[in-house]
């Protein structure tokens, strides 16, 4: 079945953010700031490790300094956080942190390699595996983070569906013409997009990550030039 992996992605997220809501309307404020934290430190943990996998590091400097200048002259950070406030404005939510709750949920669900992997798996081999796995752990994962933000995680389904499917859809395409170190370098882009996620959720500083994205395109066009 085509998508089979990001359907299935969907609707763990679905079901984890729902149930995760359920217990943030239940739980006290300090317990949901303790939870907020703990994720913060999670997500500078996968991004530190997903960042170890690159293999020049002047690729991931370079990919970094020019897809975030590009991504702050375009602006992504302020196109994605009216989308957010339309959808929010639609489901007449009071939530404060809906948007942060999309946006923090999307990055976190889709920078890992293993959404690059299992959607270049899905498209060239028809194996949904690797997907399906990362689906139950997204499935814990949106409710930790739904218990701490809210309603505005269950949205991450659409971004999380454009994304990780174009990604199938493209894999469809290009055939086995990614390699790993190309993959790598990738990944290790998007691991410093989760650091700077995680230093956001923890207020230390507010990091505008969302107009970083474009460095994920220079990656994987220095590694295919360089390496």
């Amino acid at each position: 079945m085509l998508l089979l992996g990001t359907i299935t992605n969907v609707l763990t997220v679905i079901a984890g953010s729902l149930l995760g809501y359920f217990f943030h309307s239940k739980l006290p404020a300090r317990i949901v700031k303790i939870i907020f934290q703990a994720i913060g430190l999670f997500t500078i943990y996968i991004g530190i490790v997903m960042t170890m996998k690159t293999q020049q590091i002047l690729i991931l400097i370079f990919s970094m300094v020019m897809g975030s200048a590009l991504g702050e002259w375009i602006d992504l950070d302020r196109y994605i956080n009216r989308f957010s406030e339309w959808v929010k404005r639609k489901m007449r939510s009071k939530n404060e942190n809906f948007s942060a709750g999309m946006i923090t949920a999307f990055l976190l669900f889709c920078m890992g390699s293993m959404t690059i992997l299992g959607a270049f798996e899905e498209g060239t081999q028809g194996n949904s595996d690797l997907l399906i796995a990362k689906s139950v752990m997204d499935g814990f994962s949106s409710l930790a983070l739904a218990s701490a933000l809210g309603i505005g995680v269950l949205f991450s389904i659409v971004p999380l569906f454009i994304f990780q499917g174009g990604l199938t859809l493209l894999a469809i395409w290009l055939g086995n013409l990614m390699p790993e170190a190309v993959i790598n370098e990738m990944s290790a882009a998007g691991g410093l997009m989760l650091m700077g996620l995680g230093i956001s959720i923890m207020e230390i500083k507010t990091i505008k990550v969302v107009n970083m994205l474009p460095a994920l395109v220079f990656a994987v066009v220095l590694a295919f030039v360089f390496l």
